[in-house]
């Protein structure tokens, strides 16, 4: 991409464009404490981390607003809502992912919440990235399948994933975001992300299960062009995991 950059979205593509994909890291706002979230968020910054999304399925308290501020102002790395409905907005952040679950059928996560949302962002001035939000079989109940109410794409069907990835192409999404989910015992199949990436125009997120480096590795090579990790830091407590995501991800 050249010229400048003007958009949070602008500045993901123009990442993939110049080092092959991107990689973002989420932070849980209802998991490690303010102070272990900024620990990581930091490590992020010095690991080569591209991003940071906030968020997650179930807020019990006023807290991504909390996180999202304490994390912009500890790092310069993009703040990126991860909303698991219209209570996540807030205008502490730089970005939020204006999800639709277009691989369920609950109208609610279709649309819903998005008209409840709107005129929030729209007050808060926060960048709206219109993503379609597509759960996979993940060989266990996650927690957005549980609080969603919908069930995920089969993982041995990739033509089903093609098609509601294509689907929400036509619709104007500019992210197909495909997640295993939080709790996933498998990652989305390479198998999968290469047959939708070589079937639409949308960059490929991939999140959920991820938690080697080789296991990113072969999804980039497969066509995916986000790829997004979460607890895998907190769990192993291993912060140089980070820059081994970051070289696996970063094919340029």
């Amino acid at each position: 991409m050249s010229g400048t950059v003007n958009t949070v979205l602008e500045g993901i593509l123009d990442t993939i464009e110049r080092r092959g994909a991107a990689y973002f890291v989420l932070l849980d706002p209802e998991g490690p404490s303010i102070e272990e979230n900024l620990e990581i968020a930091r490590a992020c910054e010095n690991a080569g981390v591209d991003a940071l999304l906030v968020g997650g399925s179930l807020q019990l308290r006023d807290a991504c607003g909390r996180l999202a501020a304490a994390v912009k102002a500890a790092s310069a790395l993009p703040v990126i809502v991860f909303p698991g409905d219209a209570g996540f907005v807030t205008a502490e952040a730089d970005a939020i992912l204006f999800l639709s679950l277009v691989s369920g059928r609950n109208p609610r996560l279709l649309i819903g919440e998005h008209v409840r949302a709107a005129p929030l962002l729209r007050d808060a001035a926060v960048e709206p990235i219109p993503t379609a939000y597509m759960l996979v079989e993940s060989g266990a109940t996650t927690s957005v399948e549980y609080m969603s109410g919908t069930r995920p794409l089969p993982r041995t069907k990739p033509r089903i994933a093609m098609a509601h990835a294509l689907a929400a192409q036509y619709l104007g999404m500019r992210i197909a975001f495909f997640d295993a989910g939080s709790g996933a015992r498998q990652a989305v199949p390479a198998e999968l992300v290469r047959a939708v990436a070589s079937y639409i125009d949308l960059p490929v997120m991939v999140g959920g299960g991820i938690r080697e480096p080789e296991g990113a590795r072969e999804l980039v090579a497969a066509g995916a062009r986000i790829i997004v990790t979460g607890d895998v830091i907190e769990k192993t407590g291993d912060v140089t995991l980070l820059h081994r995501f970051a070289e696996a991800i970063h094919s340029r």
